[in-house]
């Protein structure tokens, strides 16, 4: 098992914000996780990433909110619960997070070169090339600052500024966002297609279940900071629940 997580809970002061949440995620797999909004997908997200522990370091300098993780998280059969987020990264575990943050004021070969700061030439200028495969739409606009992209260029950026990274195990927390029903289906088919040609692990997090759950390997529901149901997306499909709470019928 690539990923495995158990009896993960997160306290922001009083107010928990996941309870004894635990999932599993074998190499190579499409994994979502799906929940309505604040049901606890960031937090998890910035959790499986180690971003929490940086939250946590900053919130006691300033002596704000206190942020408390219990639970145990292990990658490789590593317990990296409290690693930080700069070593989980150089083990490959690396977060796209909701609206990333994009450079406006540099382009997207620049910021895809901003992003792979710690790798070789060869190795940004590789990913960009397959990046520009992937999404074909962000070709024509190589030399365009990234203020000036609409929301699901901005998107498909944030992921090819992950990539140049080099993830093993990526991290996407609400890819399709505030995206039209095509931009969705344009970014789904991108990150499916990069699954099955790196072989990259993938596990992402949306509110919007229509669009994903035909596309992933299993799923696990979360409400209020609770795990109420997993299974494969085709399981998930079929769930009465599952589409009354999140496709209308």
């Amino acid at each position: 098992m690539m990923l495995t997580v158990r009896n993960l809970m997160v306290f922001f002061e009083n107010a928990l914000a996941l309870n004894d949440f635990g999932m599993d995620v074998e190499k190579g797999e499409v994994v979502g996780v799906i929940g309505s909004n604040s049901a606890g997908k960031t937090t998890l997200m910035n959790t499986l990433s180690g971003l929490i522990i940086d939250m946590r370091i900053k919130e006691k300098r300033r002596g704000g909110e206190r942020i408390t993780v219990y639970g145990h998280i292990s990658f490789n059969g590593e317990d990296i619960t409290e690693m930080p987020p700069s070593e989980r990264v150089k083990k490959g575990i690396v977060l796209s997070r909701e609206r990333h943050p994009v450079f406006p004021e540099s382009t997207i070969v620049e910021n895809m070169r901003i992003a792979g700061y710690l790798r070789k030439k060869s190795e940004i200028q590789e990913t960009m090339d397959y990046v520009f495969k992937l999404f074909p739409a962000l070709v024509h606009l190589k030399t365009r600052k990234a203020g000036f992209l609409s929301g699901g260029e901005q998107q498909m950026l944030a992921v090819g500024m992950a990539l140049v990274v080099r993830p093993v195990l990526l991290l996407l927390d609400e890819p399709l966002l505030g995206l039209s029903p095509m931009m969705q289906r344009i970014l789904m088919d991108g990150i499916v297609s990069l699954n099955r040609e790196s072989g990259i692990t993938i596990v992402l997090s949306e509110q919007f279940a229509r669009p994903i759950l035909p596309l992933i390997d299993r799923g696990y529901v979360i409400e209020n900071g609770m795990l109420s149901m997993a299974g494969t997306g085709a399981e998930l499909m079929d769930n009465p629940e599952v589409k009354a709470a999140y496709f209308g019928v």
